[in-house]
This record gives C-alpha cells, structure tokens and sequence, in this order.
C-alpha cells in the first residue's frame, strides 16, 4: 500500500450564524425495557399543515394506525375531529383528515382536536399558521465550495433528503446530502469535492453537519445515508458510511472526528490521510500490483495466469518476481497499449481523483447533536481496486467501480425492531451486512456474501452472468440493482430484503435467485440463466387479486437476460409474465393511472409502438397499449388514490395520466440528471397523501409542497404501514426509487384487507 499524502489542514466551511442553543448531552438515554411486543413505530403527532388555496385554507392532518377501529366505505374508522381557526370551532370532520376553510386566510391560525366518540382531548392536537405561498420554503446553508487538486473548482447543489424525529417530539427534521457540483459516477474519473450531510428542523434551524472528509468520494453510489430510530428511544440516528477525516460540526462551531479503531492508530493511519489518487499515484498503485503478481492467491492457487505477458496475450518476456523496471514498462504497456486496444474509452494515464486505499469505516450518529455513537469497520472491505470484482475483465477497464458500488436500507428483520442494512456490490461479487444498535453500540446480525466469482483471467472475462465461490449464497452474484427494498414477502411477519433479482430471508439466508430460459432469439437460447442486474425495481401488493407482494423489475442484460422487464411473485421470484427485449432496458415503473383497470399498472422504458419489447401492462399481465407514464419517480397527489409521475428536471411537474397537469413547481429543480428525482417524495405531513420535495433553483431552500386536493379517503399516515416507513429510509439509495406500503394503495383499495400494525410507540 503507497504511504498517504498528509494534506495540509484546511479551513471547513463553517456553519454560519452558528445556532445560539446549545446541543444537549452526546448520548441518548436507552429507552425502558419494554415486555409488550409488536412492530417499532414512530410516536408522531398530528402533523397538521394549512396550505393558501385558490378557494380558501386548505387542511390536512395524519390519523394515527394507533387511533383505528375499523373500516367504512371510503376508509378507516377513527376518531372526528374539530378544527378551530383563530380559537373558534369552524368544522367537525368525520369522515376525512382534510377540510378546505373557505373563510380562512393566509393570517389564520388553526388548531385540530380528536374527538374520540365525542370526548375532545384524546391524542395528540394539531396546531398551524398557513403557508401562505402555496408551499413551505425551509431555509438551507449553502456549504462553500471548494477547489480540487487538479484546480477544479466546484460548488454545491442539495441533493437526497431524509426525515426522522432526532428529538422525540413527534415532528419530523430533514436531513439534506450536498453534493459537490463535480460529484461523479462511480465509472467516471476525477476528483470531486467533499460530501456533507445536514440536519435542519422544519424552520431551518441547522442542528449540525457530518463532513464526509476526503476519502469519501461524492456522488450517488457512494453516500448511503439511515435516518431512522435503530435503538427505540424515540429518536432517529443517522448512519452511513465513513473514512478518516470523517467529522461533526457541531451547532456550537466545534469540530469533532470520528473515533478511528485503536489498530488504525498504531498502523500510523490519522485524520489527515489523503487517499484520493493522482494520476501518478494510480501509475505506481498499478506497478506494486505487478510488481506482486507472483504472490497473488490467484495465480498461487493456479486459478489465474502466472505471468502478466500470457493474462495480457502477449509473449513472455520476463522473470519472475519481477524487478522494479520490467513492472514499470509492463504497467506502460497497459496503460498505453493494451487498455486503449479494449476500447477507446480506458485512458488510464490520466485516471485520478478514486480512493481504493485506507480504511473504511461504518459510523451511526446522534440524529440530534450530531456526536459520534458508535464506529465499526465497513463490511465488506474493498479488498483491491477492483481486480477481483471484475473491473479489469472487460472492454471497458474501470478500477474501482465495480467494487465501489453501495447500497443500504432498514429492515424488520426479526419483525419488530429495525435492523441497519449495508451492502457492497451487485455486478459480481455481491455481500450484504445487517446491523443492530442498542443505543450504544453497533452489533452485527449477519453477513450474506456471495463470494468473488471466479475468473481464470482478470484481465479478460465476463464475470457478470457467473455465481459466487460461497456454496449457499453464490447466486446472489450479479442480481443485485442500483436500489434494494426490505418487505415481508413470505408473510412470516419478518421482512426479507430483495436485492435486486434475488431475495435474502431475513436471516441472511438465500430465499431465491430468480432465474429462467433464454428464448430462441437471445444469446442464450435455452440455458437457464438469471434475471441479472437492473436499474430499477419496485415492490409491494401491485396486483390486488393475487396472494401476497409481486415485483416489478427491469432488466439491462440485453441479448443474454431472458426478460428485458418482468412481474415476479415477491415470495418465491417466480416469473409472472415478462417481455425479452434483447437491450439495455433501463427505467420501469408501476402506479394507478388508470382507475379503470383493477391493481396497479406497470411500464418500461422501451420506445413505443413494439408490443413486445414497450407498453402499459395491467398487473395480471394484459397488454393496455404502447403508450407510458413517465418512469423517474412517482407520486400520491390525487384525491382518488390513483398514482401520479413527477416529470421533469427544471420546474418539475405533478402529471396525472388522465387529466394532465395537476402542479407545476415553478423556481424549483430534480437531482441526479436524468434521473429526475426530487430530493424525496413521501407522507411527511398531513393526510395519507405524499409531499414533494424539491430544492429550489439556487440550492437555498428546501421547497416542501402538498396536495390541496379535498379527499374522501380516510387512512392512517403511510409512515406508520413498516414497509412504506423503511422505504423512505432507503429511497435516496442510489437510483432513487418510489416506496410502498405492503398493502395495496390504489383506487381499488379494499379498506376490509388494510392491515393495522400491531405495534409499540417510544414511551
């Protein structure tokens, strides 16, 4: 391993008008023991907002799955509730959690009451003034920007958004990733900026930032962030990922690293580590790898070449170990010769700014102060800059790319506390790790891990179809997607954690790796060959006639994958209907546009007018036609339950498939290019509908906007259904994907067959 660069100390961006309350004590008290049992639930409360509407004061306000009992017609059966504005009674609703106030003004102040079988004061009341403007701007602190080592300056932009109750007062706070404007795909080289993480209340109080530091690099494979409530206290911990010069700024100003292990320590490694390569760090990485060849396990376990010249095709020509003057002109010979013959693309002399040195770590921090919790080491770690995860193997030669591919997610693995779930690569080697964390320390549950799949050259192979050397999980290999989703898809009350094109029960263990039969016009007509890696998947009770969860997937294997998109059932990965496309079949969706057809409808990306390889799809396999939705994110806006897309990067709009344009929110951006994402949709405030947010074009604001739609349907917020509430907790994963409650939400939805969680709330 090269000796690190010492980076000279730099001066942060500091939080500006640093908040004048001090932060309370680091380390949060452990909840009580509790002998009661059921699911782990957030304590919310009423979540009321009051929004200025074209024809009054539009309000909407959660029910609580703690307050049901029963089911009408239109919904669930909960208290009434009286709304009050400016102290006076101007309603009593029954029948829904929203009223528009026609007499009511942008000056109006409202206050909502359960009244429980007429008896007010039972549960938490609702307060609100309105946002007067249509939608709630919560005010974001820029960080400075920055300049790389190559003389690149860069700035920043909001990226991802989370939520969590950090402080125990039944009210969400947004946690906020800044990317760098140079943030980059994991395949692409150069250096970026730093990644932070803030955490803001509703009004934009800044509660502290984590610095990233150097050896994180930015974009959307590396930063997975958990905002969720692991230990039950009542409040939400942030956990994600970290490296040396990993640190807090606190709300006070104060700077604080996360504690390295004491091994790290005595190896030499500090805070001031600077991992991230130049060009001629990754010349001389490349010639110690040569230089060690003869060494490898590989090549001394016979599996690869034993010298460079045969795995490169050429003739031999030197001695073996090698001096240091034949591994430089064999690292030349690659670089400048044998790289660019695979393709135009490997420019390997000028390939920096990736971190494939140092240590790795997993940190889980104070959602409210900030501190430092608890800090292990990632697992799995990296191992190398990609040689054995495939990234030499093929045309395109990519060192850390493949072996830096990172997911994460929550999970109820046990069915009734949450579990942290972080994992590391799905083109090849694919490993998951879970977590449990007690308040104080972080404990592993288990490790799936496929294992390397085997090349007999690692310089020329294709290790994307293969299956791992671990006997009872080396199928996971090369199944996994750019997401991944916890549900309880065997309905033994634990949720499993779908990965892609392969499910882990909720022991770790290997559920099922879907595979089938390549058709005739494929390349691989009739072996029987996996479903393969995907770019987006989606789970949940999409076809409401049917028994348990299906998912819908699409599938980027081209000629060699049997479907280019597919319905599976979510218990055993069996496939319910699918179309082969032979290409890359890169954006898929499923949502309720359509009230007419029963269960929720499905789509692809393919272009129109090919019924085979494009079109709409009832969720029981009928073709509807070749025309489609968008596919980068959906929504619940409208009052009828149905599913709207979001479309759009610049002033994004609220489509719905029937009657068009439903919001257009002007001044405001999508994150990740193409992507389109908003920073997150999900049922953070009001009814049983989602918000959308979006940050505004300059990056200072958050803009948080709701449907002020009057709905009849009354249902308990999405956040306390488990499997909707750990979907938002890993829908900044990656490719940002829509998350589902585990009943079916539609216009069709059977009020009779919605679950109430049998759950307990923090005391």
């Amino acid at each position: 391993m090269p000796t690190p660069r010492r980076s000279v100390p730099r001066t942060s961006p500091l939080l500006a008008g640093a908040c004048a309350l001090m932060m309370a004590a680091s380390t949060p008290a452990l909840a009580e023991p509790r002998s009661d049992s059921g699911v782990q639930l957030e304590r919310l409360d009423r979540g009321l907002v009051a929004v200025q509407a074209q024809e009054g004061v539009f309000l909407s306000w959660r029910l609580l799955a703690s307050e049901v009992g029963g089911h009408t017609d239109s919904g669930l059966r909960g208290p009434a509730f009286r709304v009050h504005r400016d102290g006076r009674v101007v309603a009593v609703v029954r029948d829904s959690t929203n009223f528009l106030d026609t007499g009511g003004n942008a000056d109006s102040e409202y206050r909502v009451v359960p009244v429980p079988r007429g008896r007010p004061g039972v549960g938490p009341e609702g307060e609100a003034a309105v946002w007067s403007e249509g939608h709630h701007d919560l005010p974001l602190r820029k960080p400075e920007g920055g300049t790389t080592p190559a003389g690149e300056d860069y700035g920043y932009t909001a990226n991802d958004v989370s939520v969590g109750d950090v402080d125990g007062d039944g009210q969400y706070e947004f946690v906020v990733k800044w990317d760098p404007t140079n943030s980059k795909d994991v395949s692409q080289k150069g250096y970026t900026g730093t990644t932070y993480v803030d955490t803001y209340t509703l009004d934009g109080e800044l509660l502290h930032r984590i610095d990233l530091g150097v050896n994180v690099r930015a974009g959307a494979h590396y930063t997975q962030f958990l905002v969720y409530d692991f230990d039950g206290d009542g409040r939400s911990e942030i956990m994600l990922k970290t490296a040396p010069g990993t640190r807090t700024l606190a709300a006070d100003g104060t700077a604080s690293h996360v504690t390295m292990p004491a091994e790290d320590v005595e190896a030499g490694y500090t805070h001031d580590d600077d991992y991230r390569m130049s060009s001629q760090d990754y010349y001389e990485h490349l010639v110690e790898v040569f230089l060690g060849w003869h060494g490898h396990p590989e090549v001394t376990a016979g599996n690869w070449p034993v010298t460079l010249e045969e795995a490169l095709g050429e003739e031999p020509r030197y001695d073996y170990p090698l001096t240091r003057a034949d591994a430089e002109a064999l690292a030349d010979f690659f670089i400048d010769e044998y790289a660019p013959a695979r393709s135009a693309r490997n420019d390997l002399r000028d390939f920096e700014g990736f971190v494939v040195h140092g240590p790795e770590y997993l940190t889980v921090f104070d959602g409210l102060t900030g501190a430092e919790l608890d800090t292990v080491r990632y697992e799995p770690g990296r191992g190398d800059d990609g040689l054995l995860w495939g990234d030499y193997a093929m045309a395109r030669i990519e060192p850390g790319n493949r072996v830096d591919r990172f997911l994460a997610g929550v999970a109820y693995l046990d069915g009734e506390r949450p579990s942290a779930v972080f994992a590391r690569g799905y083109y090849t080697r694919s490993a998951v790790v879970a977590y449990d964390f007690d308040g104080e320390s972080l404990h592993k549950r288990w490790t799936a891990d496929s294992g390397h799949v085997p090349m007999d050259n690692p310089f020329d192979a294709a290790p994307h179809g293969g299956a791992g050397t671990d006997p009872e999980t080396g199928t996971l290999a090369g199944q996994g997607f750019h997401s991944l989703a916890a549900a309880d898809v065997d309905g033994d009350g634990r949720q499993e954690i779908v990965y892609g094109a392969a499910t882990l029960d909720d022991d770790g263990s290997l559920l099922y790796s879907s595979h089938d039969h390549g058709p005739p016009q494929s390349a691989v007509p009739g072996e029987y060959v996996k479903l393969g890696h995907g770019d987006a998947m989606h789970v949940g009770d999409l076809d409401p006639a049917r028994e348990g969860l299906e998912i819908w997937s699409v599938h980027e294997g081209g000629r060699y994958a049997p479907y280019g998109f597919a319905m599976r059932d979510a218990a055993t990965g069996e496939v319910l209907f699918g179309g082969y496309t032979g290409v890359d079949t890169g954006r898929g969706m499923v949502g309720d546009i359509d009230p007419d057809v029963p269960g929720l409808e499905a789509w692809s990306s393919m272009p129109p007018g090919d019924e085979v390889r494009a079109g709409l799809w009832s969720a029981d396999g009928d073709h509807l036609g070749n025309r489609t939705p968008g596919t980068n994110m959906s929504i619940r806006w409208s009052a009828d339950m149905t599913t709207q897309i979001i479309e759009g990067a610049s002033d994004p709009r609220v489509q719905d498939w029937t009657r068009g344009t439903l919001l257009t929110a002007e001044g405001t951006l999508t994150n990740n290019g193409t992507k389109g994402n908003p920073g997150l949709v999900a049922d953070v405030f009001g009814d049983w509908r989602e918000e959308l947010l979006l940050r505004t074009e300059d990056s200072t604001a958050l803009r948080i906007l709701t449907s002020t739609e009057v709905t009849d349907r009354r249902l308990y917020t999405l956040m306390h259904d488990p499997q909707y509430r750990v979907g938002v907790a890993w829908q900044q994963t990656a490719y940002n994907q829509p998350t589902y409650p585990a009943f079916h939400l539609g216009s069709d939805t059977d009020w009779a067959s919605v679950p109430v969680p049998d759950a307990v709330y923090p005391r």
